[in-house]
């Protein structure tokens, strides 16, 4: 299968961090990346990499809520944090539902400033959850147990929220109901091999989906039927994917690679879908 865009059309965007695995863009156009020691970079338009803060542990996913906060979770510390612009931390959580936060990896918001996680559990135990924080500070199970939940994203109606399963190599979905309720997860995308690990939207509809263990990343259109997006045979440029993210009102996508020290980027000739902090 050939992919939809050339390896040739990535470039590296910043060079110089250790070992990236979360990525968010702030409102202001700066991207937001984890380290593997627990670093948090902010990194300007030209590249240009700073360490804003080191938390220990390895930072996973990070998000942005309407305020301009920091929400990132870490799975060495089994904790999510929410950190302000400079870095402090102003609020720490470790349990949901009665039970510790075993490994929190990815964190997306709703409209209704309500916080989406996904709790992936341990590895091949089939024993990961995804949780609602609520904007009145009430944690509910929205799923669980799954295959080790891992990236999220919601639909651009808010109606689906979207989790990969890294160790079925799928994704599914799950309907959110108007009063807060939720169905049963189903199986929207299938074969996305291997270990998929991070999920974004493009403002058609596209979900991009990285494959940390085969360089690859696949495009899901809006009927579920998947397609190579890009692959990188060597694992030079896309080096074990983790997380995807788009500039906002560009049609660049940019990628995470937790197997070296760089975040790529290509003109993919479609914007990404907005984030709620994005307007």
């Amino acid at each position: 299968m050939r992919p939809v865009v050339p390896l040739c059309r990535f470039e590296v965007f910043a060079d110089g961090l250790d070992h990236p695995e979360g990525l968010a863009f702030d409102r202001d156009g700066d991207l937001w990346a984890g380290g593997e020691a627990g670093q948090i970079y902010r990194i300007n338009a030209q590249g240009c990499v700073r360490e804003v803060t080191v938390l220990g542990g390895f930072c996973l996913g990070l998000t942005f809520s309407a305020r301009g906060e920091l929400w990132v979770c870490n799975s060495k510390l089994h904790a999510l944090l929410r950190l302000d612009r400079k870095g402090r931390v102003l609020a720490c959580y470790e349990r949901a539902c009665g039970r510790p936060i075993a490994t929190p990896n990815f964190v997306v918001f709703d409209r209704a400033g309500n916080l989406y996680l996904s709790d992936s559990g341990e590895w091949r135990k089939d024993n990961g959850f995804v949780y609602r924080l609520r904007s009145n500070g009430k944690i509910d199970q929205i799923a669980g147990p799954l295959a080790f939940p891992n990236g999220m994203a919601l639909s651009a109606d808010e109606r689906w929220l979207y989790v990969v399963q890294s160790t079925r190599d799928n994704v599914v979905r799950i309907a959110l109901e108007p009063d807060g309720g939720r169905g049963r997860p189903q199986v929207f995308a299938r074969g996305l091999a291997r270990v998929p690990d991070g999920a974004a939207f493009d403002a058609r509809g596209n979900l991009y989906v990285t494959c940390y263990a085969s360089d690859t990343v696949y495009r899901v259109s809006p009927r579920g039927k998947v397609s190579l997006f890009a692959y990188d045979p060597a694992g030079t440029m896309i080096a074990r994917p983790t997380n995807a993210a788009f500039l906002p009102g560009s049609d660049h996508i940019y990628l995470a690679n937790l197997g070296r020290w760089h975040i790529c980027r290509a003109r993919i000739g479609v914007e990404g879908q907005p984030l709620v902090h994005q307007g």
